[in-house]
């Protein structure tokens, strides 16, 4: 079994969107001129032998490029296939506590992400906290991204270190799940995930073969309970973030847990 914990079904204005333009110039993705049909990412998503993928909204101060209901409503045209993720608003907080709750309890959401460089706002700042409040009294993951923005963004909300250090200290009960491996920071990521048994690292936004070698050799021994799969999805396909995966040195149970036990266990997917 295969767990992509960080993917996207994209809308079109999500797509489309000028900060994504660095991204497109990387990787040579072709701009779309209409929606893409859910059928598309779960091709994808079998070209790699993906059994399931978490899908998240996205929520900046502009509203939202991939709204809740839309997530929701990829996940019933695919509902063995794809598991929702919701974002919200924390410039309105109450607002964004009553559509965390509504994400979870009605829409049957598995986390929680906000995406810290699209506000400019580091992950201790007040605003994330009532979420953060609310997150842990539903007992779902929240989920950011860390290290540096490939889009044209500012990277410093995604230093790990003191910034993530600060909620994870703040909010113990807190499940903490961070993307992008935290490159250039890795080693601050690692560290976290170390002291921390809330905090847990996935590999979205990086190929196998792109990991660092920190991050290779916490997944073979000591971390290979902390760190998931995830690829960024449409940016990165599932194929692609897996072709070198064997290159890892893994054992059988590191790679079974990086590819799906440690996904189950964290956002609660048994069932």
């Amino acid at each position: 079994m295969i767990v992509d914990v960080w993917m996207q079904h994209p809308t079109l204005r999500f797509m489309q969107h000028e900060m994504f333009d660095s991204l497109r110039r990387w990787t040579k993705m072709q701009t779309p001129d209409q929606e893409v049909p859910v059928e598309f990412t779960i091709a994808a998503m079998d070209g790699a032998g993906v059994d399931l993928g978490l899908v998240s909204a996205w929520h900046g101060p502009d509203g939202f490029l991939i709204s809740n209901d839309e997530v929701d409503g990829f996940v019933r045209q695919a509902p063995d296939r794809l598991v929702g993720v919701g974002s919200v608003n924390i410039a309105r907080p109450v607002e964004a506590v009553r559509e965390v709750r509504r994400c979870v309890r009605e829409l049957g959401f598995k986390a929680i992400r906000i995406i810290p460089w699209l506000w400019n706002l580091p992950p201790n700042d007040r605003r994330y906290y009532p979420v953060y409040a609310e997150c842990s009294e539903l007992g779902v993951p929240f989920c950011l991204q860390t290290g540096h923005t490939g889009p044209l963004q500012p990277s410093e909300p995604g230093r790990p270190i003191p910034y993530l250090d600060d909620v994870a200290l703040e909010f113990p009960d807190l499940t903490i799940v961070a993307g992008h491996i935290g490159f250039p920071w890795t080693n601050e990521m690692i560290s976290l995930a170390t002291k921390y048994p809330n905090v847990y690292i996935d590999t979205s936004a990086y190929t196998a073969k792109r990991y660092p070698p920190e991050l290779v050799a916490y997944l073979r021994g000591r971390g290979r309970k902390k760190v998931m799969f995830g690829t960024n999805y449409p940016m990165i396909t599932p194929a692609k973030c897996l072709e070198d995966l064997d290159d890892l040195g893994l054992d059988d149970e590191a790679k079974e847990m990086f590819l799906s036990a440690n996904a189950v266990r964290v956002f609660g997917l048994g069932g």
